[in-house]
């Protein structure tokens, strides 16, 4: 493998690039061919006393977040920061502590939400493992408030970041959790609830030996047409209406480090609370979008030809069984929970069974398509 030399400054040579040349108006796209994903080496380095791997496993894990939780909830100031520590328990016996700090992460979430989303950064980084970079900040998705039912949502948006695995390893990797809230200064009970850490920005990057672009100003015309039919297919899968490329809102962008790819994005989708499969009782759509319920479908993909979406759909009908696998195989939902999540499932891939009601489909994707 070979090693990426200087890696911040390539992106920032690469975000001036994108800033300068991607926003200005194209007269045609570049070529629509996938990023190389040759691997690359890294820099020697001292081998930490520990390689702690949060995501190469399906089981759930428990931790404890100690900090000054009666402070945290009452959320009295968005930019403030709490000092604590993170105690990741790989077993009875076996246990790794970090001293961390939290900060609110998220806006709708934080102005509804008992439990907003964190973003927890290590003052010594964990090391997943030798061919891996470091881990110096991570998501944490909490339930929005307490309760059986605001557990089950959390479940399900780990299923759905699960989804999208099955379509792409360019993808967030994700850790079903089973939280221990602490409050350092003793003024509450211990708090447990379901939790998941999302893959960071940067060991995606490296995995996929891709580059993570930070300019807000792109839209959908920028990224590899593709991939980002995929995601709004897919979001029309799951129904989800919360996301767009502009402002990079639920979405990350990233770039092949090759120049001779053409400098288009790579879009990942994150933050699924609001989909269908979710269905949370608080997702209600904006009266301007022009639906009533979250689980009412919307497609806000970018302009194709009917034989090209056709092609990306028919992507989609290869996988359903294994869609379907990963519902299904789902150790931490009910039965029920799996049979509302499948027939909701159903309702899209029924629309395949027959040349009408695919054509149809396709009609209404030219029928709202974004024309950029």
């Amino acid at each position: 493998m070979r090693h990426l030399a200087d890696l911040s400054s390539r992106r920032a040579i690469l975000n001036r690039f994108l800033s300068l040349t991607l926003l200005s108006v194209l007269s045609a796209l570049p070529s629509y061919s996938q990023p190389d994903t040759t691997e690359v080496k890294h820099k020697e380095q001292k081998s930490p006393a520990r390689y702690i791997s949060l995501f190469d496993s399906d089981e759930i894990l428990e931790i404890s977040l100690s900090l000054d939780l009666a402070t945290f909830l009452k959320k009295t100031d968005k930019t403030q920061t709490f000092d604590g520590e993170v105690t990741f328990h790989f077993s009875e016996t076996d246990s790794v502590d970090r001293n961390v700090t939290v900060k609110y992460r998220g806006m709708s979430r934080f102005e509804r939400c008992k439990f907003p989303p964190v973003r927890i950064s290590f003052k010594k980084p964990l090391y997943e493992g030798p061919d891996s970079g470091k881990i110096k900040n991570i998501k944490l998705v909490n339930p929005c408030q307490l309760g059986v039912a605001f557990e089950q949502y959390v479940i399900r948006e780990w299923l759905v970041y699960r989804l999208y695995n099955v379509l792409t390893d360019t993808s967030f990797r994700v850790r079903l959790l089973k939280v221990n809230l602490i409050d350092s200064e003793n003024k509450r009970k211990p708090i447990e609830q379901y939790g998941i850490f999302i893959e960071p920005e940067d060991l995606l990057a490296e995995r996929e030996n891709i580059l993570e672009v930070k300019t807000k100003g792109l839209s959908q015309r920028h990224m590899y047409p593709s991939m980002i039919d995929r995601v709004a297919i897919f979001n029309y899968m799951v129904s989800n209406w919360d996301w767009s490329v502009p402002g990079q809102h639920n979405v990350s962008v990233f770039t092949s480090p090759d120049p001779a790819q053409g400098g288009l994005g790579i879009p990942v989708p994150f933050d699924f609370d609001l989909t269908g499969v979710v269905n949370a009782e608080y997702a209600i759509p904006p009266p301007d979008l022009g639906i009533e319920r979250n689980r009412d479908r919307m497609f806000t993909g970018i302009c194709r030809t009917r034989e090209e979406y056709r092609a990306a759909l028919m992507d989609f009908l290869a996988l359903k069984g294994e869609f379907y696998s990963v519902v299904n195989s789902c150790q931490y939902l009910s039965n029920p929970a799996k049979r509302d999540i499948t027939s909701f499932l159903d309702q899209f891939f029924d629309q395949f069974e027959k040349e009408k009601s695919l054509d149809n489909l396709i009609d209404l994707f030219l029928d709202n398509c974004k024309k950029l």
